[in-house]
């Protein structure tokens, strides 16, 4: 009889007690948790074959049609000339896939900025971002990544970061260099996405390769969107941290962007 009395009273102040400690509530936390991550340059929403026109649905479509968690988005206005001022164009394709967003500034564009985006379908927790420095003597376009920690709903952290690295690879090296000084020594899983500018044979995937796998060994074109022939877009995660990248597929979409989306599906124990 106590038994059962005291039972009611842990009830009724709110403690439930479980003897399952991946349980909470009613809710069911996997300890293994699955995801997929789209990594995709949008060329500032503007569709190549439709002159100077802006086309944020057309994006938000591929994405929704492919439902990533996870998003790494390249070549991103905010509040430019070109893309229509006061339009931030990481906030609308967050609205129009139901995702929460992130924009790191790469350079000044138009009255406005220019850079990298990420989108989570999970909880941002923390964000950040770096400048990526070009040698001196090569001058070039600034470069920058975005990296946020999320939760995901087995309640593990893991950082997602997207890049653009510059044109020449005297600075894409640097820029690689300079991304593992500040992300390199994280203890959370990391996933980096983005359009490197460079083929897999290249100095700097080489150099990545060292401390990132990537989720393709073989992978498929992603430019130009016609007859693609150079592999540019790649999504990878950090050695020893029990993330595991499959699946990869190049979305043959042809219309909404100069470059194939590409998503890897993931596991994390």
């Amino acid at each position: 009889m106590k038994s059962s009395i005291f039972c009611v009273l842990m009830v009724l102040s709110g403690f439930v007690y479980s003897k399952n400690p991946e349980k909470s509530g009613d809710r069911d936390f996997p300890k293994e948790q699955r995801f997929k991550v789209m990594t995709y340059n949008i060329h500032h929403c503007n569709p190549p074959s439709a002159g100077d026109k802006i086309d944020v649905e057309a994006i938000a479509k591929v994405i929704n049609a492919e439902k990533p968690d996870f998003v790494a988005l390249q070549e991103v206005d905010v509040n430019t000339e070109r893309s229509g001022k006061g339009k931030n164009q990481a906030q609308q394709l967050a609205q129009l896939t139901g995702m929460r967003f992130y924009f790191s500034k790469a350079i000044d564009h138009g009255g406005g900025d220019y850079g990298v985006a990420v989108l989570s379908k999970f909880p941002i927790v923390d964000s950040v971002r770096y400048d990526l420095p070009i040698h001196p003597e090569l001058k070039e376009e600034n470069r920058t990544v975005a990296a946020v920690t999320v939760i995901l709903p087995n309640k593990k952290k893991i950082i997602f970061a997207s890049t653009h690295l510059g044109l020449k690879e005297p600075n894409r090296l640097l820029q690689a260099e300079t991304l593992m000084k500040h992300l390199g020594k994280t203890k959370l899983p990391l996933i980096l996405a983005g359009d490197f500018n460079a083929v897999p044979e290249s100095q700097v995937i080489g150099y990545f390769d060292q401390y990132f796998t990537r989720t393709c060994t073989e992978c498929k074109p992603t430019i130009p969107v016609e007859t693609p022939n150079k592999t540019i877009d790649f999504i990878m995660y950090l050695k020893g941290k029990r993330l595991k990248g499959s699946d990869t597929k190049v979305i043959d979409e042809k219309y909404a962007s100069d470059h194939l989306p590409v998503t890897a599906e993931f596991t994390l124990d």
